[in-house]
C-alpha cells in the first residue's frame, strides 16, 4: 500500500448527508442497480480521455487499450471496479465525490418528501449514481489519478457513508479509477463472479468498450496460482450502430438510463440511420418526467455527439432547437471531423441540415405518441407543456406541426386539464365557425367564469381557456391553425361572423343605437379611465366588461414584462355594457350626475376584478360601494 499523504476529514454536503441516508436505508428495491451507475460513470470517464486525448495524445501515457474490470474478492467481501479514463485529481474528488451535481441542490432539497418511494425518482435527476454504492457497501474507497498528473498525485478518497469522507495523496502508477466496495454483512451476494456477470448482462450490455471479469481458471496442484486471465462479458459495440431489428426494448431504456442518467424508463424513443448526402445515426428519448433545470434555458442540455463512434462532446447543444432542451440521447455522424468543436458546430452548415432532420424525427415521435397512447402523452404534456409552448416562436419552419402538438383546457374539456389538441377543437366546431376562440387568463377558475364567455355559452361555442404564464406570449406568434384564425374574446369588438344570425347583427345595431346617449355620459364619467365606452354584444348575464384593444397587450404580457423590470406600453380598457341588465337599466335612468359617476366607477372596477385585474384605486371602489349600501339601507 503507497504512503498516504496530506490527508484530511472533510463534511459532506448538507444534500449529500441527506441523500446517503435515504440510500443507506434501502431506498432502492432494485439494489443491484450500484453496478449500473458505476459502470456508467466509469463510461463517461473514459470517453472524457478518448475527448481529451484527441488534442493531447500524452494523456493515454502509452495505453490506448480502454477498458473497465470489474472484480471481487469473495474471503474479504469486496468488489471492485477500475477502469483507465480520465481520472480525478485531489480537487476533483473533493467537488465530485462530496457534492451532489452542482446544479439544483436546493431544488433537491425542496423536493424530498420523506417517502422512500418518491424521493427514490430523485435520484436520477441529479446526477448522483455514485452514492448508490452505498446501497450494499457500508465503506467505499475511491483510488485515482488524473490522466497528464504524475504518479505521485494520486488520491484516495475513502467514506463510511456517515457524514464525512476523508482524502489523501497516494501515489498511483496507473492513470484512472477504482472503486473498492466492502460489502455489508447482508450483501456478500454481490461478490460472486456469475452474480456480476449477469448483473453487467442485464444493465450494461451496451456499453461501447470491454467490460471485463476475471476468468475462472482452476489451480493445477502443487503449481504457482495462475495469473489472472480476464474475459469481456458484454457486446462492447455501441447500441445505435447495430439494426433495429436486433436490439429489445429493454436495451433501448437500459441504454436510455445510462446515457440521460436516469432511473426511470422513457415515454418513448427513436433509431434511425441516415444514408445518402449526409450519413449518421441518432438515438433519441424522450423522458418521463422533467428534470429540475428544465426552466433554465441557460442550463447545459443536448446530446451526446460521436463521430464516427468516437465520443466528442457531452451536451451538444446545436442538434436540437432550444425548444426540445428535454431529449436526451445520441448521434453519431460521419461527416463531421473529430476536432469538432461548439463553436465549429454552431457555423457548419451540415449541423443545420441534420438540425432540420432530428427536430422533424422529435416532432414526429411525439406526434406517434399523441395518436398510439394517449395517456401517455397527457403524462408528457404535464412535464414538458410549457416547453413545447415556446416552439412557434423558435421554429418558425414546423409552427404548424407544434401547434398540432399543443394542448389547452377548453369550456368543454375535462376540469381545468389541458387535454383538447386544435385538430379536436376544430373537428367539433359549430357549423360555420371559421375562427379558433381562446381566453387568457391567471387561473382556470377566473377563465371559466368571465363574463367575456356568456355568449359562447349561450350559443354553444367552444373556447379555449390558457391560464399559464406564456400562454399571451405563444399566442402572438400563433397567428392560425389548419386556415383557421385564432381569436382572443376579451380583445377588440367581438365579431362572430357567420355564427351570428342577420337578424342577431340587426338588433344589435338598432339597440347601439339607441344607447348613444348612455355611452357619451359613460365616456364623460369615465373619463382618462378608458380608450372607449360601446354596448357588449359578449354580454347575457353581467352588467359589463372590460375588453382590450387589438393592438394592446394583455394582463398575462403586461405582467411579465413588469416582472421582468421592462417599461409596459401605457394602454386603457375599453368599457362595454349590457344594455338588457337591470343595473344599466337602472343607470340610464338616473337623473343625478354624481350617484351616476359614482355607479360608473363601480362597475368599471367590478368589470376590473372580474378580469383578474387589480383595483388602481381599492379605497375610492369602498367608499363608493359604502355610500350606495348606506343610500339602499335608509
Amino acid at each position: 500500500m503507497s504512503v498516504e499523504t496530506q490527508k484530511e476529514t472533510l463534511g459532506f454536503q448538507t444534500e449529500v448527508k441527506q441523500l446517503l441516508h435515504l440510500m443507506i436505508h434501502s431506498l432502492y428495491s432494485n439494489k443491484e442497480i450500484f453496478l449500473r451507475e458505476l459502470i456508467s460513470n466509469a463510461s463517461d470517464a473514459v470517453d472524457k480521455l478518448r475527448f481529451e486525448a484527441l488534442a493531447k495524445p500524452d494523456l493515454l501515457e502509452g495505453g490506448a487499450e480502454l477498458k473497465i474490470r470489474v472484480s471481487f474478492d469473495k474471503d474479504a467481501k469486496t468488489v471492485t471496479l477500475e477502469d483507465n479514463g480520465i481520472g480525478m485529481s485531489r480537487e476533483d474528488a473533493v467537488t465530485h465525490l462530496g457534492t451532489i451535481a452542482k446544479s439544483g441542490t436546493a431544488d433537491f432539497m425542496k423536493h424530498l418528501s420523506g417517502d422512500q418511494k418518491k424521493d427514490s425518482h430523485l435520484i436520477g435527476q441529479f446526477g448522483v449514481g455514485f452514492y448508490s454504492a452505498f446501497i450494499v457497501a457500508d465503506k467505499v474507497d475511491v483510488y485515482s489519478r488524473r490522466a497528464g498528473l504524475a504518479a505521485s498525485e494520486g488520491v484516495h478518497w475513502s467514506s463510511k457513508g456517515e457524514g464525512e469522507f476523508e482524502i489523501a495523496t497516494v501515489e498511483k502508477a496507473e492513470r484512472g479509477t477504482r472503486i473498492v466496495l466492502h460489502l455489508k454483512s447482508a450483501e456478500d451476494e454481490f461478490a460472486d463472479g456469475w452474480r456480476l456477470r449477469n448483473i453487467i448482462k442485464k444493465y450494461s450490455d451496451h456499453i461501447a468498450l470491454p467490460i471485463e471479469l476475471p476468468k475462472e481458471v482452476a489451480a493445477v496442484e502443487g503449481e504457482e496460482k495462475p495469473a489472472v486471465e480476464w474475459e469481456t462479458v458484454n457486446r462492447a459495440s455501441a447500441l445505435w450502430t447495430r439494426p433495429r431489428t436486433e436490439i429489445k426494448d429493454e436495451e433501448y431504456q437500459e441504454f436510455y438510463k445510462h446515457v440521460a442518467h436516469d432511473f426511470e424508463n422513457p415515454l418513448s424513443w427513436s433509431h434511425n440511420k441516415v444514408e445518402g448526402k449526409l450519413e449518421y445515426s441518432s438515438l433519441l428519448y424522450v423522458p418521463a418526467r422533467a428534470p429540475f433545470d428544465l426552466y433554465q434555458r441557460e442550463a447545459p442540455k443536448g446530446l451526446k455527439l460521436y463521430v464516427q463512434r468516437v465520443f466528442v462532446m457531452d451536451q451538444a447543444e446545436s442538434f436540437l432547437p432550444l425548444y426540445l432542451r428535454f431529449i436526451k440521447g445520441v448521434v453519431d455522424s460521419n461527416d463531421l471531423s473529430l476536432n469538432v468543436s461548439r463553436e465549429i458546430l454552431q457555423k457548419d452548415p451540415i449541423i443545420d441540415s441534420m438540425k432540420s432532420a432530428l427536430t422533424k424525427r422529435v416532432l414526429d415521435m411525439l406526434e406517434k405518441l399523441a395518436k398510439n397512447d394517449p395517456d401517455q402523452y397527457k403524462s408528457f404534456w404535464k412535464n414538458f407543456g410549457q416547453v413545447m409552448k415556446e416552439g412557434p416562436a423558435e421554429d418558425f419552419a414546423n409552427k404548424e406541426k407544434i401547434a398540432g402538438l399543443l394542448r389547452f383546457a377548453s369550456t368543454q374539456g375535462e376540469e381545468g386539464e389541458q387535454v383538447v389538441s386544435l385538430a379536436e377543437y376544430l373537428a367539433r366546431a359549430k357549423e360555420g365557425q371559421d375562427k379558433i376562440y381562446y381566453l387568457t387568463g391567471e387561473t382556470y377558475a377566473q377563465v371559466k367564469n368571465s363574463p367575456h364567455l356568456e355568449v359562447f355559452r349561450k350559443k354553444g361555442i367552444e373556447v379555449l381557456l390558457l391560464t399559464d404564464r406564456i400562454d399571451e406570449w405563444l399566442m402572438s406568434y400563433l397567428s392560425d391553425f389548419d386556415g383557421k384564425n385564432f381569436v382572443d374574446v376579451a380583445r377588440g369588438d367581438l365579431d362572430l361572423g357567420n355564427l351570428d344570425s342577420e337578424e342577431d347583427k340587426k338588433a344589435a345595431e338598432e339597440v347601439a343605437k339607441s344607447k348613444e346617449g348612455l355611452v357619451e355620459r359613460l365616456k364623460t364619467a369615465l373619463g382618462d379611465s378608458v380608450a372607449e365606452v360601446r354596448v357588449s354584444h359578449r354580454l347575457t348575464d353581467s352588467p359589463a366588461i372590460l375588453a382590450i384593444g387589438e393592438q394592446d397587450l394583455g394582463m398575462q404580457m403586461r405582467q411579465i414584462l413588469e416582472a421582468s423590470g421592462q417599461k409596459v406600453p401605457e394602454s386603457k380598457p375599453i368599457f362595454e355594457f349590457n344594455p338588457a341588465h337591470p343595473l344599466i337599466e337602472k343607470l340610464d335612468n338616473e337623473q343625478s350626475d354624481e350617484r351616476f359617476g359614482d355607479l360608473s366607477h363601480i362597475l368599471f372596477d367590478q368589470a376590473a376584478l372580474a378580469a383578474g385585474d387589480s383595483l388602481k384605486d381599492p379605497a375610492a371602489y369602498v367608499r363608493r360601494l359604502n355610500k350606495l349600501l348606506v343610500e339602499l339601507s335608509v
